[in-house]
């Protein structure tokens, strides 16, 4: 129960992340909440061919655990924006929530590939080898993730090679 709670807290911080980078790079992070939650104060729900709209509710189902949902977001942002780095990302970060860890590496390997300058990207794919079991893998990602200036992954490493 213990690792199902640091995996939960783990992506769930990963999310987070997403919310912002993602929200911020579309210029949507401060309307997040209000976009999806509210209708009361006349404002009109975005259209439903708008991949903001289909990525911001991805983001708070994977958010609030909902995983499957997110998924089914995410998908639909990466149809009407297969440029979308981030669903793919986000997208992945909930199959390895899911432990479907196979489908998690291949979307966050695809975000990869389409934004290789983001060491968020290798770090969440460091996680999910990570929690897959794939150490040497995971420790290649992480090392990759903090050339690149990831926080995260320079304080995993430096945290890593003080205990070992």
């Amino acid at each position: 129960m213990k690792h199902k709670s640091i995996t939960f807290a783990f992506f769930i911080g990963l999310l987070a992340i997403i919310v912002l980078v993602g929200a911020s790079s579309a210029g949507t992070a401060q309307t997040v909440s209000a976009d999806l939650i509210t209708n009361s104060t006349g404002e009109s729900f975005r259209r439903k061919n708008d991949a903001d709209f289909w990525f911001d509710k991805g983001a708070l189902c994977a958010t609030y655990g909902n995983d499957p949902a997110a998924i089914k977001y995410f998908q639909k942002t990466i149809s009407l924006n297969p440029q979308r780095s981030d669903a793919y990302f986000g997208q992945g970060v909930s199959y390895g929530q899911l432990e479907d860890f196979y489908k998690a590496v291949a979307l966050i390997s695809q975000a990869i590939e389409m934004n290789p300058r983001n060491g968020l990207y290798y770090y969440g794919r460091g996680r999910v080898y990570l929690l897959s079991g794939e150490k040497e893998k995971a420790m290649a990602d992480f090392k990759k993730a903090a050339e690149l200036d990831d926080e995260d992954a320079q304080n995993y490493l430096n945290t890593f090679a003080k205990t070992h």
